[in-house]
């Protein structure tokens, strides 16, 4: 089928949508999707419809390590991160408020162990030039979960453990507060909500909402197990996987002797301090990663469910996204949910859209044997099917529908470096392909995704096309 034709077909099909199915739901980390926020606002906005973002709550690496060592918890991090991102720009108005408000909650401490101490005495005790332009009702009501959280924080000082502040982030630092006063992850997601002004027709919501701290793992293909997101995705200098540790018994005992939230007999990778970490350079794993699953805090493989908030919003949405970023640690931890796989393969959500990275990572490699976009396709299947209980760990087991059932549309670029992408294969699987034009920035290797090409390819997928754009369609997209 050519470009043309799929594209006027797509797009008069969208005419007969069931109308009571109107949310999208995007799957997504934290980082590398926030760069895609405004194109998902600008979908929404023309579709008139909800916007729900799932993120995973799995991540243990950055400040969140040590709120979860001293606190317990989920890794709050990514949560926090896109809340902010949502704060709204008015171009119309001045606001300062609102961009002080971004500022004071994607602020983080110093690097140094004894400055970042001080820094956040002088931001409890509201003495800092963070808080200007921030009105005093907004920052009595913050600085009270800010006290609260240092409360707590000498509460559990003792000569084995003590908070560590360095490179810790002020919002993390206030959701953990809240959450811990309400009793409640929502609670604290809801108040965030409120000051960050994020609009009521678009909600943030972790994939388990939960006030335990939930690990993952993953299996090789060589037969490996690598604990942790921080340690699958961007280890510290030290890795496990080139440097030999001491023995299990004398990491736990080890461990054993400091007085934090982890229980004893915890697994010792899953009690150690991520607080710096590179996203750079990363080695390759020895071997694919073939699974993921959660893990109890000593190793024993759990089954979790999903957030029934989730699969609400999936019972209402007539497509689903994933979107850009680490494929296991940022999309797949909310897919092997239970409840999720069923969700999303109901045929009545006519969308479920693959935006393709750009590039390939840690997660998507070894470098000599990179992830093609059938992979990246198969590595969701599998998650799907194992939420609904079916094994999904071997790729044969896996037909054209049941691909098909979770992925009906794939977006990608062409560049340096982009995944590979099989036409002939995506036609035999059912699944049509986009490949939209993106840029390269100045000092980088790989090619990114041009906003105003990406909300015209989404438009035409799952919104009403504007006839105007029949006339510049080939200058950004192609079919």
């Amino acid at each position: 089928m050519s470009g043309e034709a799929f594209l006027s077909l797509t797009s008069a099909s969208t005419m007969n949508t069931n109308t009571k199915r109107k949310g999208i739901v995007v799957f997504s980390g934290g980082s590398a999707a926030n760069n895609l926020v405004d194109v998902f606002s600008t979908v929404r906005e023309d579709k008139r419809c909800p916007l729900s973002y799932v993120i995973p709550i799995s991540d243990n690496g950055g400040s969140s390590s040590e709120l979860i060592r001293v606190f317990g918890g989920p890794g709050i991090g990514d949560v926090r991160s896109r809340l902010v991102r949502l704060i709204p720009d008015d171009p119309d108005h001045d606001d300062s408020e609102k961009a002080a408000i971004k500022v004071f909650f994607n602020h983080r401490l110093p690097k140094d162990r004894s400055k970042a101490r001080e820094e956040w005495l002088q931001i409890v005790e509201a003495d800092h030039a963070l808080w200007a332009n921030i009105s005093t009702a907004k920052k009595e009501l913050i600085r009270s979960f800010l006290n609260m959280i240092n409360s707590e924080i000498l509460k559990r000082m003792r000569p084995s453990s003590t908070f560590d502040f360095t490179g810790a982030s002020i919002g993390n630092l206030f959701l953990t507060g809240a959450r811990l006063f309400s009793g409640s992850f929502e609670s604290a997601i809801y108040l965030l909500s409120s000051i960050c002004s994020v609009p009521s027709h678009t909600s943030v919501l972790p994939a388990i909402n939960t006030n335990f701290t939930h690990h993952i793992t993953v299996g090789l293909a060589n037969g490996e197990h690598i604990t942790g997101q921080n340690s699958i995705s961007h280890p510290s200098v030290a890795t496990p996987l080139e440097n030999p540790a001491p023995s299990q018994t004398e990491e736990t005992e080890f461990h054993d002797g400091i007085e934090d939230a982890n229980l004893p007999g915890t697994l010792p990778t899953l009690r150690k301090q991520y607080i710096t970490f590179s996203k750079a350079d990363e080695e390759d794993l020895p071997a694919r990663i073939e699974r993921l699953w959660y893990i109890n805090p000593y190793g024993q493989e759990i089954r979790l469910a999903a957030n029934p908030r989730v699969t609400a919003c999936l019972g209402e949405a007539q497509a689903v996204i994933y979107s850009i970023g680490s494929l296991y640690t940022s999309i797949v931890p909310s897919l092997i949910l239970k409840g999720i796989g069923q969700a999303i393969s109901n045929p009545s959500i006519r969308y479920k859209i693959l935006i393709l990275n750009s590039t390939t990572d840690r997660e998507t490699g070894p470098s000599t044997s990179p992830f093609s976009a059938v992979d990246f396709i198969a590595a969701i299947a599998k998650a799907c099917n194992e939420s609904r209980g079916v094994s999904g760990s071997a790729t044969p087991s896996l037909g054209p529908s049941d691909f098909r059932s979770y992925v009906t549309h794939l977006i990608h670029l062409q560049g340096p470096g982009t995944p590979n992408v099989d036409k002939s294969e995506m036609e035999k699987l059912g699944i049509e392909t986009i490949k939209v034009y993106g840029r390269k920035m100045e000092g980088e290797s790989f090619v990114r995704y041009d906003e105003k090409a990406l909300i015209q390819a989404l438009k035409v997928l799952i919104g009403e096309r504007d006839p105007r754009m029949e006339r510049s369609r080939r200058n950004t997209l192609e079919g």
